[in-house]
């Protein structure tokens, strides 16, 4: 089955969203991008109709309009934009009322989400030696508008949950055109162990975005790529 994708935002990503399509039986509908050429109208315009999901990666600060709009209409959507949290609930509420599913991440690299589960368990291995510091540090290009990475917030929250009840330093770099690299250090007084995470291009979150969007059609409920992974527990 032919799934029939709207890009919300035409950024890189989008970009490389729509070139990859066809690799994932995609069919780019068209775009959602006032600042692009490529705009083909609002999130409530008619040419959406029969649209399947709509993949999100566009700036924090219209991801809660476009996408409560687009559940409503029926549309599933998959975001990969990060910043956007103050208008989660909405974004929640509008997927229950348009009976849709929702893949939301702040990463949609598969081996990031292994990264994840790697660190928890590095986490709570540490938690008990005193001894040990942690900090996470991730680096981007320099347009990336949020610092810290939501992906680094996700490392910190999975580290806490692990049971690392000390201060965690999270700090960002931005610089040059690095697509993403996110390092978790223990630091203890004569050794440190760290842990890396690097992605050498963007495709990695294209084709994450478009694995979620292929997964989440006929599903009704908020999700992330642990359970497109089928790593949810």
């Amino acid at each position: 089955m032919t799934v029939r994708i709207v890009l919300v935002g035409y950024g890189k990503m989008g970009k490389l969203v729509g070139d990859l399509a066809p690799q994932y039986g995609c069919e780019v509908a068209g775009v959602i991008d006032p600042l692009s050429s490529s705009h083909g109208g609002d999130a409530s315009t008619e040419r959406w109709r029969g649209v399947d999901v709509a993949i999100d990666f566009s700036t924090p600060d219209v991801v809660g309009a476009n996408a409560a709009v687009l559940a409503r209409r029926g549309i599933n959507l998959v975001i990969g934009t990060t910043g956007w949290q103050k208008d989660e609930a909405s974004v929640r509420q509008a997927v229950t009322e348009g009976g849709v599913g929702a893949v939301v991440a702040p990463n949609f690299s598969a081996g990031v989400v292994l990264f994840e589960a790697l660190v928890g368990e590095a986490a709570r291995l540490f938690a008990g030696q005193s001894e040990f510091g942690a900090f996470v540090h991730e680096a981007h290009h320099n347009t990336k508008k949020d610092a810290p990475s939501g992906t680094a917030l996700l490392l910190e929250r999975a580290m806490k949950r692990s049971g690392f009840a000390r201060p965690i330093d999270v700090a960002s770099t931005r610089a040059g055109f690095i697509p993403g690299t996110h390092t978790v250090g223990f630091d203890g007084p004569a050794e440190t162990v760290t842990l890396t995470h690097t992605a050498r291009d963007r495709t990695a979150f294209a084709r994450g975005a478009l694995a979620a969007a292929k997964w989440v059609v006929g599903r009704r409920g908020w999700f992330s790529m642990k359970d497109v992974l089928g790593l949810a527990g």
